[in-house]
Formats: structure tokens, C-alpha cells, sequence
């Protein structure tokens, strides 16, 4: 078995000292490559030491996740570009983008959180546009104002991924339309999730990622427990199922072409 687990967070398993038994569960459940995902200053260095650790098994990203951004958004950016330059690069910029889902009460404030969040979201696409690097984009509850932002940003949508996609056929087919694509977390084998499955169905198998997005979002039947990237090949019996076919082999080289090329 080859799997790919697009999008996961290795940092709670490294400072809780298991990184070591997650990455052997993973090897055993065939899970042969994975990409750990930046979310702010404070991960960068130790995802560019795990990549280093284990090359062509772990690579990873590094940019800033809109929930890290504040009043001080431009001083953690002010050193996302050396990683390109200094050791091993990371495969893309992300996540990056906009979540509106836990806005503040007051007005005014969500406001000034929306617009750091904006200004750090078009900081970034510049700099990936400039790299001419893969993107991740992390939307929620902020979808059309992600769109709007990518499509000025000049930033190649062929290269762009909305993780974790929770959206519809009329958001996926705007996505699609535009060259980019959705990749899709164990919340597609929750139930009562038709949106959802359709939305994959439309997408089809030509830009089919899946992620576990652990330590979160574990699918069934682990809903509500820690998820880790060895269930990632549950995610993908679940979409073979839908298809009709397996679909280790297409998300293998989907991923790959997505990240490398």
C-alpha cells in the first residue's frame, strides 16, 4: 500500500514524545509519505527538522494560519522566506488564509481581526506567486472572500488546495473552474454528510487529495478520539467505496503531482 496523507500536524506527537509510535503505526498501515503543516512561527523550525529527519517519507509547509494572526501578523512573517532558502525548503506556503468562525462579539473588533487577517492572507499569496510554490488555503465561513483574494493575488490556481473542504458543488465548481481543488478530511465519512459527498462525486478523481488534518477530525469509526496519519487509508476505503474503485494509486500520484511538480 501507498497512501499520502496531504495534511497533518506532527507538533502535538513531537512534544508529547510519540512521535516516534505514530510514525511506526503509519508505516505499518502502509501510510508511505506524509506533509506536516505549518501554522505559525513557533512549528516552522521543528517541521523543517522532522522533514530533515526522515526525507522522502515527511515533508512540510510553513506559513501562518489566520487563527495565529494579531496585531503582530508582520513580525512572524518576517521570517517565513528563509526556509526556502536555508535547509530543507518546505513543498508549499500554508495554511494560509481566512476563518471568520470564531470572530469576536464585538463589531469593531472582528473588524480589525478580519482586516490582519486579510493583509497577512495577501502578504503571503505574494510571496508564494513569487516562489511560484504550492498553496494552502485554510476557508472557514470566509469562502467567497478567500476566492476574491487568490484571484487577485496573480498566484497560479492550478497550485492552490482548499483543505479540508466543507463547502458544496457550487463552491467546489468555482474551484474547479478555476484550475484548483479541494482535498477532503475524515469528515467525509461522517453521517447525514450528503452536501459534502456530492461535492467530492463533482470534483471526481483527476484532483482527489485526502488528509486526516490530524490531530483533529478523526474519521469514523475514531470520531471524537485524537485522529494520527495511520487513518488516513480509512478516509480512502471510505471514498473507494463512493467510487466504486480503489483509489490508493490516484491519490498517490494526485498528491505527488500536486506537491512536486
Amino acid at each position: 500500500m501507498s497512501w499520502f496523507d496531504t495534511h497533518c500536524h506532527l507538533q502535538t506527537f513531537l512534544r508529547k514524545k510519540e512521535l516516534g509510535p505514530i510514525l511506526q503505526r503509519a508505516e505499518d498501515g502502509g501510510i508511505k509519505r506524509m506533509v506536516t503543516i505549518g501554522t505559525s512561527a513557533d512549528d516552522w523550525e521543528d517541521y523543517q527538522t522532522i522533514a530533515q529527519k526522515f526525507p522522502n517519507r515527511i515533508d512540510y509547509s510553513a506559513g501562518l494560519h489566520p487563527g495565529y494572526v494579531d496585531q503582530n501578523w508582520e513580525g512572524q512573517l518576517s521570517c517565513l522566506e528563509n526556509y526556502w532558502v536555508s535547509g530543507k525548503a518546505p513543498v508549499a506556503l500554508g495554511e494560509i488564509g481566512l476563518d471568520y468562525f470564531r470572530l469576536p462579539k464585538d463589531g469593531e473588533q472582528a473588524e480589525k481581526i478580519i482586516f490582519w487577517q486579510k493583509e497577512a492572507l495577501r502578504k503571503q499569496l505574494g510571496i508564494a506567486r513569487e516562489l511560484a510554490c504550492p498553496v494552502i488555503i485554510h476557508s472557514r465561513s470566509a469562502f467567497d472572500d478567500c476566492v476574491r483574494e487568490i484571484d487577485h493575488s496573480g498566484v497560479d490556481w492550478k497550485k492552490v488546495v482548499f483543505h479540508c473542504f466543507t463547502e458544496g458543488v457550487g463552491e467546489i465548481s468555482q474551484l474547479i473552474e478555476r484550475g484548483g481543488r479541494a482535498s477532503f478530511t475524515g469528515i467525509i465519512t461522517f453521517p447525514k454528510n450528503e452536501k459534502l459527498l456530492e461535492a467530492v462525486k463533482y470534483q471526481g478523481l483527476e484532483r482527489l487529495m485526502i488528509e486526516t488534518d490530524s490531530p483533529y477530525l478523526a474519521p469514523v469509526p475514531h470520531r471524537g478520539k485524537r485522529n494520527e496519519p495511520s487513518f488516513i487509508s480509512q478516509i480512502g476505503d471510505f471514498l473507494g467505496n463512493l467510487f466504486g474503485q480503489s483509489i490508493e494509486q490516484i491519490c498517490w500520484e494526485n498528491s505527488l503531482k500536486f506537491y512536486f511538480n
